[in-house]
């Protein structure tokens, strides 16, 4: 990882979600790396992925506090999905799985990542989906449906690459890289 400007990402602010996937682990790389380039960064986080990695740990990398559920009120006057959604200037989920795909495509939002997301206007505000899941999944017809229609709805993807996965198999699923997601990040910011 190269070192980064700390102030390539001064006064933007940059939601990370997090949904419940082993490729969590990677998402705290992200955070630090976002923040070491002086953005200020949210972190949300579903209740699974806290199965992966703890709130703390995103908490102790952003310097912020860690969103991790809808029905917590933190800091904002407004209701908080609200508030985050008005303020970040890009927002990425990393590691999202099957699940948070479907149910950004299906306009769920029972999760405190998927509630942000639907307040967020992304004619303004650009919207990273970074996919993670085995390959299987990622074939299946209905994450395809899911891809498509999320890509119509002005969400943008990254990835997924292609190589190892937890389930011991190799081919595309597989959360692109921390860096490659950071650059994704920067790219967006540029494009404002």
């Amino acid at each position: 990882m190269a070192q980064v400007d700390p102030k390539l990402l001064s006064g933007v602010n940059v939601l990370v979600g997090v949904s419940g996937g082993i490729a969590a682990y990677k998402a705290a790389a992200l955070v630090s790396r976002l923040a070491q380039s002086g953005a200020m960064v949210t972190v949300a986080m579903t209740e699974s992925s806290a199965r992966f990695v703890t709130p703390l740990t995103f908490q102790a990398l952003s310097g912020r506090p860690v969103y991790t559920s809808p029905w917590d009120h933190i800091e904002s006057a407004d209701p908080q999905h609200i508030a985050l959604a008005r303020n970040c200037h890009v927002a990425i989920v990393a590691p999202c799985t099957m699940d948070c795909m479907a149910k950004l495509a299906s306009g769920r939002c029972d999760d405190v990542v998927t509630l942000i997301l639907s307040a967020i206007d992304r004619s303004r505000t650009s919207v990273l989906l970074a996919p993670a899941m085995n390959s299987a999944m990622w074939a299946q017809p209905s994450n395809q449906r899911n891809v498509r229609q999320l890509l119509e709805d002005g969400f943008q993807l990254i990835g997924p690459d292609e190589g190892w996965q937890a389930c011991r198999t190799s081919g595309p699923g597989r959360m692109s890289e921390p860096d490659a997601l950071f650059d994704a990040v920067v790219a967006a910011v540029k494009r404002g």
